[in-house]
């Protein structure tokens, strides 16, 4: 019996974290400590206070059934104050909020409620795979904007030639960005929204998985400059270091979200009444994140003195866990850091060529995941090199 692949799974190449995982269990199999920076997986825990209750929401809903395909009341209503908490937007929960299992599967599956075979979906790169597979396997097509530090990691939307404009159903932005640390301003998302609506093309922003991740500015959320056409992923898995859990929300226009949920009726089952309620404790508190942000910000000091030390030039990201260091040959210096026990992710492994040129191709992305003993072992290592 012959047995292959799709064509388009076949097309994909190997997930680049799932490539970086094997060289860290090669290295863990040979003996090595290995401080793993290569992928953002929070190793803190989740705040005690959403542990402790566990045992008490699982006999809570014990004999409750499947879940809300959208999410509970109870949760989309908490969803809604933690937007309106932070961000001052006052969002509709029967209408303009719905659940969804983490980020992953909603920013894979969200094409397939918009997209027809050809129809084009803009995607930065470097950028979050899903939002390229999810295209693919929704049979669009990807066009990809690059990410350049000329342009302060910002998608160059007036870049677009007018004829990819015409054909393309939704942008995907992310801010604050992984891998960069980039975070956009009011002027800019005002300027984006006005060219999305010109030439009708959704806005879909990846924005809810770092947005509490900041070292000075505070993050906007691109809902508060604009609704009509624009919808934002959240999901609880960087704040509240729960990726475990597989919890987070999709919200912004009603038009929007109502399509999404006569799609998401048709892929799951709901988020797990269980995780939902966790996730309720988790977004009702903000002191655990403020003292997360701390440790990112102290563990980031550690490994970019070190990096300063070697000669590379390091700038301080403006949100996010994440180092996106120019190192000249990006393979050449994460073999380097591996022959002394250290992974990255490379660059160019996580950025889809545009044009002529791979935007990753240079740098390396540092999650700062590993324990502080563990980035300042780290640090010694670098500066031993």
């Amino acid at each position: 019996m012959k047995i292959q692949a799709s064509d388009r799974l076949s097309s994909l190449k190997p997930y680049a974290f799932a490539e970086i995982n094997k060289r860290v269990a090669a290295l863990r199999e040979s003996g090595v400590h290995a401080i793993d920076f290569g992928v953002g997986d929070p190793s803190s825990p989740t705040p005690e206070f959403v542990i402790d209750k566990l045992g008490e929401l699982g006999k809570k809903h014990a004999g409750t059934g499947y879940p809300s395909y959208v999410g509970s009341a109870d949760f989309r209503k908490a969803a809604c104050g933690y937007m309106k908490r932070r961000f001052g937007v006052e969002l509709d929960s029967e209408t303009e909020m719905c659940s969804n299992i983490g980020s992953k599967e909603a920013i894979f599956n969200f094409p397939e409620a918009f997209v027809n075979p050809g129809d084009i979906v803009i995607c930065p790169s470097p950028g979050y795979p899903p939002m390229k597979t999810g295209t693919v396997f929704a049979e669009g097509t990807p066009y990809f904007v690059p990410l350049l530090e000329k342009n302060g990691w910002l998608v160059d939307f007036e870049s677009i030639p007018a004829d990819i404009c015409e054909k393309a159903k939704v942008m995907w932005i992310n801010y604050p960005n992984s891998p960069t640390g980039a975070i956009a301003s009011r002027e800019y998302y005002e300027k984006l929204l006005e060219w999305s609506r010109a030439n009708n093309i959704i806005i879909a922003a990846d924005e809810g998985c770092y947005i509490d991740i900041y070292f000075d500015e505070k993050p906007l959320s691109i809902l508060e400059v604009g609704r009509e056409g624009v919808v934002a992923f959240y999901s609880m898995s960087k704040r509240n270091n729960m990726t475990g859990y597989r919890a987070g929300f999709v919200c912004g226009d009603a038009e929007i979200i109502d399509i999404y949920k006569r799609l998401k009726t048709n892929i799951d089952s709901g988020t797990p009444s269980i995780m939902q309620e966790a996730a309720i404790l988790a977004l009702a508190d903000d002191e655990h994140v403020a003292e997360m942000r701390d440790l990112y910000a102290r563990k980031g000091e550690v490994i970019m003195s070190a990096l300063r030390d070697i000669g590379l030039e390091v700038k301080k990201p403006g949100a996010t866990f994440y180092l996106w260091v120019g190192v000249g040959d990006d393979l050449e210096f994460m073999e380097k850091l591996l022959g002394v026990g250290i992974v990255v992710t490379p660059g160019s492994m996580i950025s889809d060529q545009c044009g002529d040129i791979n935007p990753g191709k240079g740098y390396v992305r540092f999650a700062l995941m590993p324990t502080m003993e563990d980035c300042e072992e780290a640090a010694k290592r670098i500066r031993g090199m």
